[in-house]
Formats: structure tokens, C-alpha cells, sequence
């Protein structure tokens, strides 16, 4: 007969059962206690209880891996040790999830040293979950011949541990060394092609997966690029490149059309390309919606995003027309004298936008921050 997950609870030995959970103060088991196929009590109670999982997950997990009863002081040690590095009951709850078997690692064998490696060379405080839980498999790649070559290879392009952590914040798989072999053989291309170090630096920090691609694909998109008249050592180089390399030739080809279609030129929109590429990153929908937003509701033609691109990269639920909302009660009350045009407007940062045209105006005009935000019940900051 097939037991419900609250009779299956209901059948624990009541010395295992906790009124209310407690955070999870236990590290867990070893690879070679993980096999198990068929639920454990103690291990359900113990990942419900003292891990803080929800009970169907626990019983998934429960599964794949069994503990040791007479063992669990090493389990509870090893919970111990990641939360004194930062790790909350989420982390570990969500790297339960992700890999049962993590509850095998060993402190001082593995983790600890590897940790130790990680803190001195800027993977420290919160970046550190951040990054295991990116990539569990770093728990257990080898320090030795993987994680340190992969920091030695990084810092021959980034130099400061800074820079090193930035990358790996947008990319764990950087510590893995098969595939720093197909990162040197996209580096030496970007070199030769004569792209600045400095450039490539800052491309290994703001987009490192793209240097992780197949060879022929960062061939083909450094060509592409070139084609449209931009060259290495462009400022935006790298940026094209990258907006270039997340889409296919017919997704390509789909956002020019649709930028055509709403009224550029294929010289204005590759000439737009050139001095913002992050124009052509987005969906066509995306595309779409904020052309017709200025043509139809702010009443301006698709050529004023000639001129500011960057207008692009706003959204037009979020920022967009609320701004526009705000500028226009503020104008029907006659408060606003000298006037900016609204799409420079749109550019300053949101504290001053809320400087000069929200909390300068807000006791004055009532509603005007439910305006703002974008919703009818939104009350005051601060109130």
C-alpha cells in the first residue's frame, strides 16, 4: 500500500519528530552513504526538520541518498562549516535540491581547503554561495588540478582577484579547466584579430560565456561584426560581439525586419548598432513596444531612438510611462516651467528624477505617487 507523505511522517519514531523545525545545523553524509534507493525515515525527518525542506522535496531526496544515523555528528559538522562561510538554511535547502549528494563532502579533506583557496582569492562572503550554488559540481572538482590552474589562467588576462571574482560571478564554469583549453583557443583568435588586452579583459569580465563558445561560432561572429564596419579595437567591439553571439542568422535577421518595418533604414539601423549594440540584444517584441510607445503615446517619430538608443535598454512598463505619466500631470498643473525633452529626461538617474519632479511635487498634487509607481495603493516612501 502506498503511504501519503503525512502518514508517512506520522509513522516516525517520536524521538526524531520536532514540534517546529529548527535551521539546518547539520552537514551530510559522504558520497558512499548516498546511494540508497528507497526512503529513509531518519533522513526524511532530518531533512525536514533540520535542513528546512518542504516535505515532498525531502522525500525526493530521500531517495537518492541515506544517513547514517550513528554518523550524523559529521553531517551536523559539515552544516556547521557552511554556515560559518555564509551559507543561510535557503543555500543549503536549494543545494539539497540541486545535488543530494553534497551531503557527502568532506570538511577537511575537501571543503575546507578548497574554501580556504576560494576567500583568499576574493571568493569570499556572499559570493561564495553564490558560486557553489551557480555550479555544485565545484564541490567536487579537484582544487589542485583544476581550481587553482583555472585562477592562475584568469589571472594571466584579469590580474586582480577583483576582476577574477567578477567573471566568476557571471560565470562559474570558468573554474573548470577543459573548458579554459577552448577559452585560450578564442583568446588567441580575439589577439591576433588585434583586439586590446585591456579590451579582452573587460570582455572576460562582462561576458565570459561568450569566450567559451565553439571556435567556429566566435569566428563567424567576430567576421560578422568586422563586416559592419566595426573593428577590435572599437570601444563597442566587444559589446557587438557579444549581442552578436547569443542569436542565430535568422533571429538576426528577424529584428532587423522588424526595425524596418517600423520605419528604419538598414543604414540607421546598423549605424545605430555600431554606437549602441545592446539595441539589437533584445526581442523583437521588446523592439516592438518601445517604438510604438514613442510613436504613439509620447507622439514622436522611431528617429529619436537614432539618437538616443540607449532608450532601448529602459522598460516601458517600469520606467518608461510612468516618467512620461508624472512629466505630464506635472505639466497639466502647469508645475513644470522650463521643460527637458522627455527622452534626455528618461536618461537621468531615478534619485534625481524623484528629486526634481516626484517629491518636489508629491504634497502638492495628490496621487501623483501612485502616478509614479504604477499602481493605485502604493502609498508614500515612508509613510
Amino acid at each position: 500500500m502506498k503511504l501519503s507523505p503525512s502518514l508517512l511522517i506520522s509513522l516516525f519514531p517520536k524521538r526524531f519528530i520536532k514540534t517546529a523545525p529548527s535551521p539546518p545545523t547539520t552537514p551530510l553524509p559522504t558520497r558512499s552513504n548516498t546511494t540508497s534507493s528507497s526512503p529513509s525515515s531518519f533522513t526524511l525527518q532530518f531533512l525536514v526538520n533540520s535542513c528546512g525542506l518542504p516535505l515532498e522535496t525531502a522525500l525526493t531526496a530521500s531517495k537518492k541518498f541515506h544517513l547514517n544515523e550513528k554518523n550524523i555528528h559529521k553531517t551536523q559538522s559539515l552544516l556547521h562549516f557552511l554556515k560559518s562561510h555564509h551559507f543561510v538554511d535557503t543555500h543549503i535547502a536549494d543545494l539539497i535540491k540541486k545535488m543530494p549528494a553534497f551531503l557527502g563532502c568532506k570538511v577537511e579533506n575537501n571543503l575546507k581547503p578548497k574554501f580556504e583557496f576560494l576567500a583568499a582569492n576574493g571568493v569570499a562572503g556572499n559570493l561564495l554561495p553564490q558560486l557553489i550554488l551557480s555550479n555544485p559540481d565545484i564541490l567536487w572538482t579537484s582544487l589542485d588540478s583544476t581550481i587553482k590552474p583555472s585562477f592562475k589562467f584568469l589571472k594571466s588576462f584579469l590580474g586582480t582577484n577583483v576582476r577574477i571574482a567578477a567573471a566568476l560571478k557571471r560565470c562559474s564554469w570558468l573554474l573548470r579547466v577543459n573548458r579554459n583549453r577552448t577559452m585560450q583557443t578564442n583568446i588567441d583568435l580575439l589577439i591576433k584579430e588585434g583586439l586590446p588586452l585591456d579590451r579582452l579583459a573587460k570582455l572576460i569580465v562582462s561576458n565570459p560565456r561568450s569566450l567559451l563558445s565553439k571556435h567556429d561560432k566566435i569566428v563567424y561572429a567576430v567576421n560578422s561584426v568586422k563586416t559592419l564596419g566595426l573593428e577590435t579595437n572599437d570601444t563597442m567591439f566587444i559589446y557587438a560581439l557579444g549581442v552578436k553571439m547569443k542569436m542565430t542568422d535568422t533571429t538576426w535577421k528577424k529584428k532587423i525586419e522588424v526595425m524596418k518595418s517600423l520605419g528604419w533604414s538598414e543604414e540607421e539601423i546598423f549605424g545605430t548598432f555600431k554606437r549602441c549594440p545592446q539595441i539589437l540584444q533584445y526581442s523583437e517584441k521588446k523592439i516592438r513596444i518601445t517604438v510604438e510607445f514613442f510613436i504613439n503615446t509620447v507622439d514622436l517619430g522611431p528617429e529619436i531612438l537614432l539618437v538616443y538608443p540607449s532608450l532601448f535598454c529602459l522598460s516601458v512598463d517600469k520606467r518608461i510611462r510612468p516618467w512620461y505619466n508624472v512629466i505630464n500631470v506635472l505639466k497639466s498643473k502647469n508645475l513644470i516651467k522650463r521643460e527637458k525633452k522627455f527622452p534626455s529626461l528618461l536618461l537621468m538617474s531615478e534619485k534625481k528624477f524623484l528629486e526634481n519632479y516626484v517629491d518636489k511635487y508629491v504634497d502638492d498634487v495628490p496621487g501623483l505617487w501612485e502616478v509614479y509607481t504604477g499602481t493605485a495603493n502604493t502609498k508614500k516612501k515612508g509613510t
